[in-house]
């Protein structure tokens, strides 16, 4: 597992509750680990900037798609990394790579689409400035990140003739 520097990396430790009855880490904690990738990814959008301190001027996840790949355990430290796709002035997908730290091998992905959403009026809204110039450069700075063979896949099944 080599790992480009330009990407957001997240470790965490698999914990024993997240564990299915097959005693693997259930599907739904694979989403929640990438979600705090994703909440990890927009704090440093915003930094210094923490929420008490954004009026508001956060993200809703709209859609997302996850791949499972391999197993990891209870105890097992995994390793995201955040590579963001695109970006415009209300919304930006990004794509999770979630690797077993200590094997290297490649547990799942993940693809997200969120928009701007103001806390306060609980509606959608477009990036903040800083926000959106800080986005499109990490979009210019990923831009040639080879892109993983998930991207944009869709649940398929191929009909029968």
């Amino acid at each position: 597992m080599e790992v480009d520097p330009r990407l957001f990396q997240l470790e965490m430790v698999v914990k024993p509750e997240w564990i299915d009855e097959y005693g693997h880490l259930n599907m739904a904690y694979y989403v929640l680990i990438c979600d705090h990738a994703t909440s990890g990814f927009w704090d440093a959008m915003n930094a210094p900037l923490t929420q008490d301190k954004r009026d508001g001027g956060e993200y809703a996840v709209v859609e997302t798609h996850v791949n499972y790949l391999d197993e990891v355990r209870a105890g097992d430290s995994v390793l995201v990394t955040t590579q963001v796709l695109a970006a415009d002035s209300k919304r930006y997908r990004l794509f999770h790579r979630m690797y077993h730290a200590g094997k290297g091998y490649l547990a799942a992905t993940n693809e997200v689409m969120s928009l701007g959403f103001n806390l306060n009026t609980r509606g959608m809204m477009e990036f903040v400035p800083a926000v959106y110039d800080r986005l499109q450069q990490t979009v210019a700075e990923h831009a040639d990140i080879e892109r993983d063979n998930n991207v944009g896949r869709a649940i398929g099944q191929p009909r029968k003739r």
